[in-house]
């Protein structure tokens, strides 16, 4: 989410309406019912493709409730089998593929619309994001 968002406090990194999301990512209505090359859409305010919709994006972090307190990038609990999954799809409605939207699957899990993005910081290593 802290990745997607880039900042934002808005439904979707490039704004709130189903028409800002159209120009940053492939969904339901805008996807002619098939994934797309990644870059196709408007990046985000710290350069990143895809982050809303086209395939949806595994990531490290465990589902568990937002802290009532101000967090960063809360990664849930240290212990459990399922892994959220974020970003949306392009057989998705806009709703998922909002910032915020979230669920969650054992790794064991397959679907044709899930995927997962390796970042590789300057000087770092290779690691899975947190979108």
């Amino acid at each position: 989410e802290y990745a997607c968002r880039a900042g934002t406090n808005t439904r979707f990194s490039s704004g709130d309406r189903v028409e800002d999301l159209a120009g940053a990512g492939w969904f339901l209505r805008n996807s002619d019912n098939k994934p797309h090359e990644v870059g196709q859409k408007l990046k985000n305010n710290w350069g990143l493709y895809d982050m809303h919709g086209n395939v949806w994006q595994w990531c490290l972090d465990r589902l568990a409730p937002y802290p009532r307190e101000p967090a960063v990038d809360p990664a849930g609990p240290d212990s459990g089998d399922d892994r959220v999954m974020r970003g949306g799809a392009w057989n998705a409605e806009a709703d998922v593929c909002r910032s915020a939207y979230r669920f969650s699957y054992p790794p064991s899990y397959r679907i044709m619309t899930a995927g997962l993005r390796i970042m590789v910081v300057p000087g770092g290593t290779a690691k899975m994001s947190r979108p």
